[in-house]
């Protein structure tokens, strides 16, 4: 592979977790890289907390999602990074495609198509609407509810496959929530679907990676989906990649890297323990003593009682909580009072109050690195650049950890001399 940038149109993007993984070069804690796995990935002294992951081959040339905040929170970071301004389209998937095929240029050239398509509808704590969601792509209700169709927001993974179509990528990456799997034939349905496209799509049998096995403090669960032209890899790799067991060589998921608190000291041939909350957050000051937006806001739901969701405290010694984009009182606390069940006596004992996670801890969490602002005033980039600590607090329990990306990314990029043809 020479040193040509491999592009990417990126769908559903949110504040961009998936396009920054893609990309790498963000900072992320040195226990949740594997140096015996990824010597690559550490530069620099290896006894430092905090280590830049190296930047990959990929570049994002086009992101798209319909929410303003998204384009507020992606623009500001990734103009940085070298995005253009005009790169982000703020606009329903549904209207970009049609406008498309009316015959405006929309969709670019690209190597990938990577897109989390909405999730609230196969999620295990939603409705389970799946493919009849009465939801519509503005994330309104549809006027008939009684005529689902490819509109609706349980079936946008359709429109995804027709930008597909339109820039025939030589590999898609699609990522969902983990209740998909089990939700009738619902993954079988998606993955023959992506089959279908244009010349065809080898799609490798989707799975779920658990995003504490890649250094990642959170118990959340994504299923991916992953396809490649056909005419653009070479006939042993379609061979390999069509086998129920893919050789280790051709196999296109990431190798897991962390493992239970339990394991042994590591070695060469074990993995590392898991990355706890408290190893991301327990070096941030209290909201009250940060100058960082992010970290001074926090939810001030009140504490429910221990029978509703959201009502108890993170374990700083273990795994956090899937960060949810639902937060308000949904949100865990950073530490309860004792009257409550709280287990961090001397914190209470010192002043410090019962509170909720701060957007920066639940970013922190989802392996953002601090640069990434999720809480912005008007006055710092104007009025349509603005994010509220609520609009915050979404974008950040909707987006795939960039670090669960990076993983899926850096393999994309290892197999891409392996599988595709030269030329």
């Amino acid at each position: 592979m020479n040193d040509a940038k491999l592009k990417i149109v990126s769908l559903f993007s949110g504040c961009g977790g998936m396009d920054l993984g893609f990309e790498g070069g963000f900072q992320v804690l040195a226990k949740s890289i594997n140096h015996k796995l990824h010597p690559e990935w550490i530069k620099g002294a290896k006894d430092a907390k905090w280590v830049n992951l190296p930047r990959t081959k990929f570049k994002t040339i086009f992101a798209n999602d319909i929410v303003p905040a998204a384009k507020a929170a992606w623009v500001p970071y990734f103009t940085a990074r070298g995005a253009g301004k005009d790169d982000f389209h703020l606009n329903s998937i549904v209207d970009l495609v049609k406008s498309h095929r009316q015959g405006e240029q929309i969709f670019p050239n690209t190597d990938i198509v990577t897109g989390g398509f909405p999730c609230q509808d196969f999620s295990v704590a939603g409705k389970r609407n799946g493919f009849n969601s009465h939801k519509g792509h503005h994330g309104k209700p549809l006027a008939d509810i009684d005529n689902p169709t490819e509109e609706n927001r349980g079936k946008l993974y359709m429109w995804m496959r027709h930008v597909i179509e339109i820039a025939l990528p030589k590999v898609f990456v699609a990522e969902n929530v983990k209740g998909l799997v089990s939700l009738a034939d619902t993954k079988k349905i998606i993955e023959n679907d992506f089959r279908k496209i244009g010349p065809g799509y080898l799609v490798v049998d989707a799975k779920v990676l658990y995003a504490p096995m890649f250094g990642i403090p959170q118990s959340r669960e994504r299923v991916i989906f992953i396809g490649f032209r056909k005419d653009a890899i070479t006939k042993e790799a379609a061979k390999q990649l069509s086998k129920p067991n893919i050789p280790d060589e051709f196999n296109p998921y990431p190798k897991q890297t962390h493992g239970s608190h339990e394991l042994p000291l590591f070695d060469e041939h074990s993995l590392l323990p898991y990355v706890t909350v408290g190893d991301y957050i327990l070096d941030l000051p209290e909201p009250n003593a940060s100058q960082d937006l992010a970290q001074q806001s926090f939810s001030k739901a009140k504490w429910y009682g221990s029978h509703c969701q959201g009502q108890t405290e993170v374990d700083l010694g273990g795994i956090g909580p899937t960060i949810r984009a639902e937060h308000h009182g949904n949100i865990e606390f950073r530490r309860l009072s004792i009257e409550h069940g709280g287990k961090y006596s001397s914190e209470i004992n010192a002043g410090l109050q019962e509170r909720r996670l701060t957007v920066r801890e639940c970013a922190r969490i989802q392996t953002f690195p601090d640069d990434f602002d999720f809480v912005r005033k008007p006055s710092m980039m104007g009025k349509e650049l603005k994010l509220s600590a609520s609009e915050g607090y979404k974008l950040v329990g909707n987006a795939v950890p960039p670090l669960l990306a990076f993983h899926i990314a850096w393999r994309l990029q290892e197999l891409w001399p392996i599988v595709m043809k030269k030329g």
